[in-house]
């Protein structure tokens, strides 16, 4: 029983906050006739704003997101061509990173780092993991692949880090710099803020349980070694 409560909230922990940010995004997704303009036209007037020079909006079919090697706002369709407090959301959200990227705001460039320390790690620990199985018996020893789990859990350390490490970055670029400037602007009414401050929360509920869950999946493997 016990451990059919743990995998529920295993579950829960980490397709709730995704499902929840889903609805909350599609609930306000729709057009909106009082919003002047899209999401793509006021991440655009808001780099000019606050002259982020060389930074510029793309159309993606990727999650919308802030390439700091690249200086792009890429938003996906709904949020470049629509006009919803969705839009409104992710658009400032993402021009808040440009904003910490234009103040060197030192967590995100540290994540960045760790991003490609990341990438590399993980391609390391999956062919270490894959190779364990395959060294134990050929060698008929259980060092080597102990060793090769060792490097496979050592990856997966750097992915949790990363995740530690975005969780800052994406709440400072919600709440310490797409609100303030939404407020500040008057560029939605109070009504509307309180709307895009429930989406923004519901998509930083994301990131905690991706930290969280990543933490649980790297203390799993450690203790897996050392039994």
């Amino acid at each position: 029983m016990p451990y059919i409560l743990l995998i529920l909230f295993l579950l829960l922990l980490l397709l709730g906050p995704n499902l929840w940010a889903q609805h909350v995004i599609e609930k306000h997704s729709a057009d909106q006739p009082h919003i002047p303009g899209t999401g793509a036209e006021l991440a655009q007037h808001l780099i000019t704003k606050f002259e982020l020079t060389g930074v510029e909006v793309e159309l993606t079919e990727q999650g919308s997101h802030y390439d700091p090697i690249a200086k792009r706002i890429r938003l996906q369709s709904f949020v470049h061509d629509g006009r919803s407090l969705s839009a409104v959301a992710i658009a400032v959200h993402e021009l808040g990173h440009a904003v910490q990227d234009a103040s060197q705001y030192s967590m995100l460039h540290t994540r960045t780092r760790l991003v490609s320390v990341a990438a590399i790690a993980e391609k390391i620990g999956s062919g270490a993991f894959l190779l364990a199985p395959l060294a134990g018996l050929l060698l008929r020893t259980p060092a080597p692949p102990m060793l090769m789990l060792v490097i496979a859990v050592l990856s997966m350390s750097v992915l949790s880090l990363v995740h530690l490490v975005t969780l800052p970055v994406e709440l400072d670029a919600s709440f310490k710099k797409a609100m303030p400037i939404l407020e500040q602007g008057d560029y939605v009414s109070k009504r509307d803020l309180n709307i895009i401050k429930k989406i923004l929360t519901a998509a930083a509920l994301t990131y905690l349980a991706g930290s969280m869950t990543s933490m649980f999946n790297l203390w799993r493997w450690l203790r897996l070694i050392r039994r």
